[in-house]
């Protein structure tokens, strides 16, 4: 032990170790949406129970992430860290080994409760593994899992589920778990800010209240559409559970000595907006993500395979633009990458509601690319301007406030765009509806078109306006189906033009290198 604490290791190394377990558990977040059909018939569940497969996770996940800078103390970084990982892996084995539903959304629950440390321990390890000079370079690297991970899920699960079985989707967690558990066992050291403390007694009310109020958070997001928002008894009941529990949550760990979260944090001022800005990577990522897959498989025929293979490219894109991003951070002031990747985001947005019916595969590829092209400049920046000021002592802390706003800002972003989907559907469908009318020229030789060719085939002259009025009603339905996209698209543009206006208002960030010297390590 004195022999590697004397000769300190590679932080590169300590990053792989580290991130092949954040990795895993990011991944876990996608890769279950598309294989809900098959687990569902697997099960014996209706496709709307199946759904607690997902929620189940995103819940007890959202609970713990913001916990985890305090059981880190409480328990040692490192200790927590493969402590997750063990929980993570072990829950992943009965995942897949699971013979009902009730029994699978258990260990899913399970699942998250130890997935949620991993994202926040990483990250605070890498950023304590790394120099100051080196942040943009730390960060580029959480970026990759955070990043890629989720946009990756899609095309993994799809593939596994078409050509294999659902099983292995939690199946294949197990050996990576177990290697992760063992590099991380081997490289990782903790520094004495990291090491296990003696905090005093637990803040149970405080830890009951970020639990009720943020479990009850993630039950409104992933659940409000299907209820039919705050029309739904069933909803409303959470949200308001969730809103008194958050403030008074708010209220009470702002008077204590040693909370369970340090919202103190906020009182940083290179903290609080780039905290703004990442829950937006997670808005605009999640919810890209989920939008077009789900649009090219209902309009455009693709199985969950081709769907996911369409993300697949644009993944590769960011893989490689991480370090480039990680290199700008030194050279240019954060606030101007993050304004620029909001509006290459923005663009992409906008692009991908210039879709029409006869859109192919690559085209789709590369508004897809355009989609993700801006979340480097959006991630690395952030976080390092948002570490920039944080004390070693409270990389933890910070690292766990971090992951929630963006898991949230995730969430958020699934609601709101699926949301203004259904939405505008409504809304599409009755104004195209508004010209077919008998004054429409275009419409009258559509009918007559129709009919002549359903005659052809056969069709009796009493059935064929018939039949050419429902294939007229159905080409509408799949118009008014892609225009609705086209404006959840833009709905996210808008908004991502607003906080690209937004971002050059940011505190500066000054050049690391004139940093360095207030560093004692």
């Amino acid at each position: 032990m004195n022999e590697s604490a004397s000769k300190p290791i590679n932080p590169l190394w300590v990053s792989i170790a580290v991130s092949l377990a954040a990795f895993m558990e990011v991944l876990d977040t996608t890769i279950a949406n598309v294989a809900l059909s098959h687990i569902s018939g697997s099960l014996g569940a209706s496709s709307e129970e199946s759904t607690w497969v997902l929620t189940s996770y995103l819940v007890s996940n959202g609970i713990v992430l913001p916990l985890s800078g305090w059981l880190s103390a409480l328990m040692g970084r490192k200790n927590f860290f493969i402590f997750c990982i063990a929980g993570f892996t072990l829950t992943s084995f009965l995942c897949g080994i699971s013979t009902s539903l009730p029994m699978l959304i258990v260990f899913r629950l399970l699942q998250g409760l130890a997935g949620g440390g991993l994202q926040p321990a990483q990250q605070a390890i890498i950023k304590d593994s790394f120099p100051p000079e080196k942040l943009g370079m730390a960060f580029a690297i959480t970026g990759i899992t955070t990043v890629l991970a989720p946009i990756l899920g899609p095309t993994l699960g799809g593939y596994i589920t078409d050509n294999y079985n659902w099983r292995w989707i939690f199946f294949m967690n197990v050996p990576v778990g177990l290697l992760a558990a063992f590099l991380v066992k081997i490289l990782v050291q903790d520094p004495p800010s990291a090491q296990k403390k003696n905090i005093g007694s637990i803040d149970y009310i405080g830890l009951g209240l970020i639990a009720l109020g943020l479990g009850a958070l993630q039950i409104v997001l992933d659940k409000g559409q299907q209820e039919d928002w705050f029309d739904s008894s069933f909803i409303l009941f959470f949200a308001v559970i969730s809103a008194v529990s958050l403030i008074l949550a708010i209220y009470w760990l702002l008077q204590q000595k040693n909370p369970v979260v340090e919202l103190k944090l906020f009182k940083i001022p290179s903290f609080g907006m780039p905290c703004v800005m990442m829950f937006f990577v997670g808005f605009a990522l999640y919810g890209s993500t989920t939008l077009l897959p789900m649009m090219v498989q209902a309009n455009f025929g693709y199985d969950a395979t081709l769907s996911g293979l369409l993300l697949s490219p644009a993944g590769i894109v960011v893989l490689c633009m991480m370090p480039v991003v990680g290199r700008l951070v030194n050279a240019v002031p954060a606030k101007y990458l993050i304004s620029f990747g909001m509006l290459v985001n923005a663009f992409g947005m906008w692009a991908t509601g210039l879709i029409t019916p006869q859109t192919d595969y690559t085209t789709f590829v590369c508004v897809r690319i355009l989609q993700t092209l801006g979340l480097p400049f959006l991630f690395v920046p952030a976080s390092t301007l948002a570490f920039s000021k944080i004390p070693p002592q409270h990389s933890s802390n910070a690292s766990a406030i971090i992951s929630l706003t963006r898991n949230l800002g995730g969430s958020m972003g699934i609601a709101l765009v699926t949301n203004k989907l259904i939405h505008s559907q409504q809304i599409e469908q009755s104004y195209l509806v508004q010209h077919l009318t008998t004054a429409a020229a275009g419409y009258q030789q559509a009918i007559e078109t129709y009919t002549q060719t359903v005659t052809n085939l056969g069709v009796p002259a009493s059935l064929a306006s018939t039949t050419a009025m429902g294939k007229i009603y159905q080409e509408l339905l799949h118009q008014a189906s892609i225009l609705a996209y086209r404006d959840a698209y833009n709905f996210v543009a808008v908004l991502l033009v607003v906080l690209g206006v937004a971002a050059l208002f940011m505190p500066a960030n000054k050049p690391q290198k004139k940093e360095k010297p207030l560093t004692s390590h």
